[in-house]
């Protein structure tokens, strides 16, 4: 089986170690020939790219001198595979797999809607497939300023239908050329997290859709360099990043929900996650919003270590 010629696969990777293997042999086994996945690496350390290249050596890899950061890396890979004549991009975080045939089902599902402009699967916890990592995304204008649909929860119908979503995230989405080229790739800017976000409604608010292909799954590692789940790293571009989305995206009723929500809630949250320690996660929050405030960007520098006082 090869996938037709019309789509090409994106990976970033920054120091993600032995993970990158499965994910390019999950991309490979869909079909796509190696010359179509296209492998960002964004100056890893860790060994994690001349691995790939001496298992793989066909890809199209892109090294980088330093860490770009996830959304610059991904353009880099789109706009060479948009350069190739990709009519579809498959942008794919490199600890996720794919059971093979399942992006045949993807691309079956963005011929089903014209206006979708991105399609993706629904995402389980690689560690324990009965849970769902996610199943789409919508917009709340509270805590991160959006919801990760059904994340812990255990997998079910619910989760395996067809809907239209706000947005879907950047692990696992099937991007169509005509949607890329109207409404531009991924805001640089952000560095790392909200991009997809911000991308989704960009292109929503051009007239193209985003749909869930919730009968197609996908596995999530979530072990991404930056520790993943409740992390101060994490955390803190979160909240960076969610001060310059809403200076994007949300009026007055978006902030003042953001504030009350996000904002206010941070001492009974940190009253809440100290016991589990949290602490310095939701301190990291804190930093990060007030470096937003301060008209301040994510920086490669601020992960690593010593970046902050919080790691």
């Amino acid at each position: 089986m090869t996938a037709p010629v019309r789509v090409h696969a994106v990976v970033v990777n920054w120091n993600g170690g032995p993970l990158n293997l499965a994910c390019v042999e999950s991309l490979l086994a869909q079909g796509i020939v190696a010359e179509r996945v296209h492998f960002v690496d964004n100056a890893s350390k860790d060994g994690s790219r001349e691995l790939v290249e001496g298992a793989h050596p066909d890809l199209c890899f892109l090294h980088n001198e330093q860490n770009l950061g996830f959304g610059a890396a991904a353009n880099q890979g789109a706009r060479a595979a948009l350069d190739a004549g990709a009519e579809a991009v498959f942008f794919v975080n490199n600890d996720l797999t794919l059971p093979a045939g399942n992006l045949d089902a993807l691309l079956e599902g963005l011929d089903r809607h014209p206006r979708a402009g991105f399609v993706g699967p629904r995402v389980l916890d690689a560690a324990d497939p009965t849970r769902v990592w996610c199943a789409g995304g919508t917009l709340s204008w509270r805590q991160n300023l959006s919801t990760l649909r059904g994340h812990g929860r255990r997998d079910g119908d619910e989760f395996r239908r067809e809907v239209r979503m706000d947005y879907l995230p950047g692990c696992a989405l099937l991007a169509r050329r005509a949607c890329l080229e109207e409404v531009g790739l991924f805001d640089d800017d952000y560095f790392a997290y909200m991009e997809d976000v911000d991308l989704g409604v960009r292109a929503g608010d051009a007239g193209w859709e985003s749909w869930l292909i919730g009968g197609v799954s996908a596995h999530h590692a979530s072990s991404s360099a930056t520790g993943g789940g409740y992390n101060p790293r994490r955390k803190y571009m979160m909240g960076v990043n969610s001060i310059w989305f809403l200076r994007a995206h949300g009026g007055t009723s978006a902030w003042l929900r953001f504030i009350a929500f996000d904002i206010l809630s941070l001492p009974f949250v940190w009253l809440a996650r100290a016991p589990r320690g949290g602490s310095r996660s939701v301190a990291a929050k804190a930093l990060g919003i007030l470096a937003g405030l301060r008209g301040k960007r994510v920086q490669a520098t601020d992960l690593e270590p010593g970046g902050t006082r919080l790691w």
